[in-house]
Formats: structure tokens, sequence, C-alpha cells
């Protein structure tokens, strides 16, 4: 790919992705995905990226328009911007975005830490929506909690959701306080259930396993075992009883996993480590 593709004569609709990394990407796998009735049409999505990765090549094969930069030309008409860059990089890349960028465009940001008071700072009276998604919107299969700043409306939240929906479910949140959580519970928590499945597979392959059999089992009891909580109505706690019998092997492994210094401490200290680490980028 080139460092600047001719976007030519944008859509009405078009709406424009300001990053396409991981999670952006995700997301704009998600827009192409996307089979139903309002969904973005390949000539509908502007991807700016100076450095775009494989989901930025994959999506401009199939007709998304791209640019290495945001020019007012190309703003001009823009529905929605969805920035996904990296949160050490807006100090540097808004600016030239709020001055290119038309003054009725919809922001929704999916950057960790900023919040929607630095994010008016910088785009000023634009409807502003802060949302944090995660990896699984790739495949639809994510969720994505989002709210909305001062003076966006319903007609905004409603704009937003529909994109965001694209990726998985979409949950409305109360106040902003909330999106640090929920960035360290379920926008890192991929990487956690990812780093479960690595030392699932270490510890069998440690028992004697192949490495190859020892992945396989552990990728696919995940995998499994994720489908059993996306058709199941109980609880996971429900579930977690429904296979430990009495004295039997599971029993014997979560004694271990569930002991006082066990799993769940661990899990406390590292979400509360992904939550304070949230905050603080917000704060550089």
């Amino acid at each position: 790919m080139s460092s600047v593709v001719k976007h030519g004569k944008l859509s009405s609709n078009t709406h424009a992705l300001i990053g396409a990394g991981n999670m952006g990407g995700a997301l704009l796998n998600g827009w192409l995905s996307d089979q139903g009735d309002d969904a973005l049409q390949a000539h509908e999505i502007l991807v700016i990226d100076p450095s775009p990765g494989q989901a930025a090549e994959q999506a401009l094969r199939l007709g998304v328009k791209f640019s290495a930069r945001l020019t007012k030309g190309a703003a001009s008409g823009l529905k929605m911007c969805l920035l996904a860059i990296k949160p050490q990089s807006f100090a540097e890349v808004g600016p030239g975005l709020a001055d290119a960028l038309p003054k009725d465009t919809l922001i929704v940001s999916i950057m960790a830490g900023i919040n929607l008071c630095g994010l008016g700072e910088i785009f000023g009276d634009r409807p502003i929506v802060r949302a944090m998604p995660n990896l699984p919107a790739a495949y639809g299969a994510g969720i994505t909690a989002y709210v909305g700043g001062e003076g966006v409306t319903s007609d905004h939240l409603a704009r937003a959701e529909l994109r965001l929906k694209a990726g998985g479910k979409v949950v409305r949140l109360k106040n902003e306080r909330e999106i640090d959580m929920v960035t360290a519970v379920s926008g890192s928590g991929p990487g956690y259930v990812f780093y479960m499945t690595e030392v699932l597979a270490a510890a069998g392959e440690k028992l004697g396993l192949s490495p190859e059999l020892a992945n396989e089992l552990a990728r696919q009891t995940v995998i499994g075992s994720g489908t059993v909580l996306m058709h199941s109505k109980d609880s996971a706690e429900t579930l977690r009883k429904s296979v430990t019998s009495p004295a039997g092997t599971t029993e014997a492994a979560l004694d271990v996993l569930m002991d006082k210094d066990g799993l769940a401490k661990l899990m406390r200290s590292a979400v509360k480590a992904a939550y304070n680490r949230s905050r603080d980028l917000g704060k550089s």
C-alpha cells in the first residue's frame, strides 16, 4: 500500500476511522462484516492512518477509502469520526483533526484514558461520545460500553450505538467514571483470557503432552467454555459448580485456584492495575 491513496468523492454517509490498529482494526472488520440493513458500505468508510496495518490493507482491497492524513477537503461531509489512535498520540494528532473536521461531525473516541473534558478541549462544541470496545469486536462478538458528553442528543447516541454494535453487544453507562472500570474488565479482558490459555497449555506441556496437543486442548477448552457461557442462562458461578464433582479432579484444581492467595486475589490486583493505568493515561 502506498502512503497516500486518492479517495475521490466521499459519500454523504462517510464515516472516518482514525487509526486502524488492534482496536480500530477490530471495529473496522466489524463494520465490513455487518450484514444489517443500516450497515456501512466499504466506500462509505475512510481510514486515516499514516502506518496502515493488516486490517487497513484488507479493507482497502474491499473498497474502503484511505489517506495518510485528514484534510479539510477529505473531511467535508463526514458524518462521524471514530478516534482509535493511541492515547499517547492524541496531543499531536488531535488539533489537526479538529481543524479539518466539520463543526457538526460526531466524534466517537475509543482511546483509553482521554476523558470527555480532554476531548472537548480539542474538538470544542462538536458532539462527543466516549466508548470502550474490545478485540472480539472484529468478529461481532465484542462488547462496547459508551457514554455521551454534554450537548450530545439522543440522535447522536443512537448513531454512535448503531456503528458500535457492529462489533457486538453495546451497553450505555450512567457516567464517565465507569469507563476506566470497563477498560480494566472487558477492554483489557481478552488479554487476560489469552494469557490464561497460554499458561494452561504450558501446564499441560509440563505434564508431558506435546506442545501442539497441549495448545489445541487449551484453545478449544477456552473456546468451548465461552460458547457455553454464550448459550447458557446460568451464571459463571453456577456453571462452575455444575462441572465440579465432590472430591473430583476439577475440585482438586479449584482448591488451588480458589486459595486465599489464588486466582481471585491475582485477578483483583490485575484489574486494579489496568484501572489505575487507564486513569493515569488521562492525566498524562
